[in-house]
Parts: structure tokens; sequence; C-alpha cells
């Protein structure tokens, strides 16, 4: 049996690796159009803002590890189109530009996502960059460590913005952050969490611009203004954190299902839609355990995930993925932020019947060093009060309490069982009745 894996990051070494050690006896081969394998992009802006110097911090596991088990891993090789038909791909050299074939019993896609460019004239110029791969972290890293590099600004507030903003703020640069929409972090949680987590930026000497685009870059060679459709910033360095969007367009030709955006679409086994092709991670849909829709979150939790089931397939299980609650968090500066399931605008979008509630409360007792407000927001079925999504806000140990919000999501559990959950209680920690049980028993 032979198995090619297109891509080396997250998913396909998950799948490549527990192919591997299922069946010793097959063929895994694995081709990556980089020399980084086994990449966690999620620390970038940690190192590019010197929380961390050595970039190896990043890598999982090196390429001569994979060797050594037994995989076929090819670097600087470009798979540039799939014949379903013959079951062959064309592959390209990236250092020769030559192309050859190879041929496959069962094939997986695993080829992440990009950066997206918006269309800004003169995107091109120099200190301009995104910040998803190896090579974009070490170039910023080495922009930002500049003296005459003064002015940040960093287009898009999602997770990767945000992050960044940290990252400057640290090493003392201005910051200056332009976001098309009118909130930060629209797409993952409510309005009332976001406007706990817009009062930190701006608390930290951040200039949040909201319902702003950027239009045009003005320089010769070096960025040194940014042009809005409300004016003129100036900037030494330009971060692009727009959103990514999948490597798929050398499958357009396949047949293979997928989103509008290029998603692939795939079932709870990762298989797509054509017979012995599998696929995950960054390129891939994953199911929603909610709404049991296929939706595109490129998280590395998922990622890695279902690239372990599709590899435990492949090598001839029948195991299914239990699905997504899309559960991602954030660190905006001194705050901490998180949320799971289904957020109210999500609920409301789906036509459910659901009622939502926002409370603050404190994260501990006010006697013990360290009290400070928390913020919850549940949604919940408004006829079974079974909860549909959380968020959570705060200084001090907020992820963790979505993380149980998470797991009662799974549990199918109801805001009364909430109430009484039994959670662990002393001074340092939480209060008696902590802000998850409060706000069960508030959302009646």
């Amino acid at each position: 049996m032979r198995v090619i894996i297109v891509g080396a990051v997250a998913a396909g070494m998950s799948a490549a690796a527990k192919l591997k050690r299922m069946k010793p006896e097959y063929e895994v081969v694995v081709y990556e159009k980089t020399d980084v394998v086994s990449f966690g992009a999620c620390g970038l802006p940690y190192f590019v803002g010197g929380f961390f110097d050595d970039a190896n911090n990043m890598i999982a596991r090196s390429p001569e590890k994979f060797r050594e088990s037994g995989i076929d891993l090819n670097i600087f090789k470009e798979v540039v189109a799939v014949n379903i038909d013959s079951k062959k791909l064309t592959v390209k050299d990236i250092k020769t530009g030559e192309t050859f074939e190879d041929s496959y019993d069962k094939l997986m896609i695993a080829t992440g996502a990009s950066s997206i460019i918006p269309p800004i004239k003169n995107v091109k110029l120099e200190n301009v960059s995104t910040l998803k791969t190896m090579e974009d972290g070490i170039k910023v890293k080495e922009l930002l460590n500049k003296k005459e590099i003064n002015n940040v600004v960093i287009i898009g507030a999602g997770f990767i913005g945000l992050e960044a903003v940290e990252a400057a703020k640290k090493l003392g640069k201005e910051v200056t952050v332009i976001q098309s929409t009118d909130r930060v972090l629209n797409q993952v949680f409510d309005k009332e969490i976001t406007d706990v987590l817009e009062e930190e930026i701006k608390s930290h000497g951040v200039n949040l611009r909201l319902n702003e685009l950027a239009t045009e870059f003005i320089g010769e060679t070096k960025v040194e203004k940014v042009v809005t459709n409300k004016g003129e910033i100036e900037a030494d360095l330009v971060i692009i954190a727009t959103g990514v969007r999948p490597n798929t367009a050398f499958l357009k030709d396949t047949g293979i299902d997928m989103l509008g955006n290029g998603a692939i679409i795939v079932d709870q086994y990762g298989r797509t839609s054509v017979e012995d092709i599998y696929s995950a991670g960054d390129c891939a849909t994953i199911k929603n355990i909610v709404t049991n829709e296929n939706i595109y979150v490129p998280l590395a939790t998922g990622a890695n995930k279902l690239g372990r089931i599709v590899g435990e397939n492949l090598a001839g299980a029948n195991n299914a993925f239990q699905g997504s609650l899309g559960s991602s968090c954030i660190k905006v500066m001194s705050m901490e932020a998180a949320a799971t399931g289904l957020t109210e605008e999500k609920a409301k979008n789906l036509g459910l019947n659901y009622k939502a509630k926002f409370i603050s409360d404190f994260n501990q007792t006010n006697y013990y060093p360290g009290r400070d407000k928390i913020y919850v927001k549940l949604v919940y079925d408004a006829d079974t009060k079974v909860i549909l999504g959380g968020q959570v806000a705060g200084f001090k140990d907020s992820v963790q309490r979505a993380n149980v919000i998470a797991a009662a999501i799974f549990g199918k559990m109801t805001t009364s069982q909430l109430g009484m959950l039994d959670l662990c209680y002393a001074p340092p920690f939480a209060r008696t009745w902590d802000v998850l049980n409060v706000a069960g028993n508030v959302s009646k």
C-alpha cells in the first residue's frame, strides 16, 4: 500500500506518524513545498515579540526524526496537480523547477492555508509582511528589533493581529490597529466580550481604528505611510493579519467537494467526496458538534486531532472524529479570553430558539491578593436549557473556565446543572459559588 500525504505541518505529520506506527509495512510518502515541517505557527507572535528566541521551539519534530521512523519525507516538493482517475500526482521540485509524476493508492491532502492579502495598493513595499510562516516570523522579528522601527501598523484585529499587538508593545513600539469591521474578534466573540477587550487594548496606548479600511501603502522602497478611507498613518512596519485561505487551488479540476472559500469538505472519518482521498487541517472543514455543520475553523487543535483520525483510517480503521466546538482562546494584553460552541450571533443566524445571559463577577475571594473582574456569557436552548455556547474574559483563569463550558456543551449539560456543578473552591482560585455556577444559575 502506497500512501501519499501532501503537506507536512500539523495534520499531515499527525497522520503520517500514526499511520506508520500502525502499518510499518506501508509506504508512507510526504511531499512538503518548504523545508519546515511539523511547525506550530501559533507561536509566531510570541517569537517575534521576544518571549522566546529559538525558532526551533516551534518545531515539534525534525525531518530527520520522521525519516528515522520510516516516513519518506520530501522537502521543497510541491504537488501542483492531482489526477483522480489515474491516481497520479504531478510534483514540482521547488529548487530546479522540474516536475515528475508519482502514484498513490490512498492520498491525504493537508496543504494548510495561506494569508489573505487584501487589495491594497503598493502592498509589495519593503517592511510589509504577513505573520503565517517561519520565514515571516524571522523577518518580522528582525524588523521589530531595529531601533528605527517605531510605528507599527497592524491590519486586522483577529487572533494573529491582536497577538502581534502584544508583541510590538512589549518591544516598546507605537502600535495602530486597523480593522474593517466595527469590532475586534467579531467572528469569535459577541459584543459584550469584545467591548471589554477593546477597552483593554486602548488602555495600553494602542490606537485602535475600527470601521476603517487600508487602501494604499506609501513609500519609495520601504513603507512610510498607510492610507485608509479615513486618513493617513505613519508606518515603519506593517503586519497584515486579515485571515487565511485554504491552499487548495491545485485541486480545482478534481471534482472534490469544497466550501466557497476552497476548504475541502470531509466527513467524520476525514474522507473527501472522492474515493481514497482524505483531508484534514487548515485546508479542510471540520464537523461542528452543536449544529452538525461542516465549518471552517483553522485551528491547530482540530488539525492534529482529525489528522490523527485520518492516519488511523488510512491504516484500515474506521474511526470517527467526534467533532469540534471551535474552542479558541487569546491573550489580549493583560487579559485573556476564550470562546466555545455557538455565539449568540451564530445562534440567531441559524434561527435557533435560544436565550443568552452575560454576567460580570470576580475570579476569586476579595481577601486573597489578585482578585479581578471576570465576564461570562452563556448561550443556551430556550426550551431545554441545554448549553450551546460560552465565552469568558478576565485577567486570571478565564481560559480554563471556558474549558469547563466546552466539557459542559459536549456533555449536553443544562444551565441549572452548570449552576450546581461541583467546581473547586479555595480563596486563591474562586469564590464558593464560582462565576460559572453564578452564570448557570441566572440563565433561566
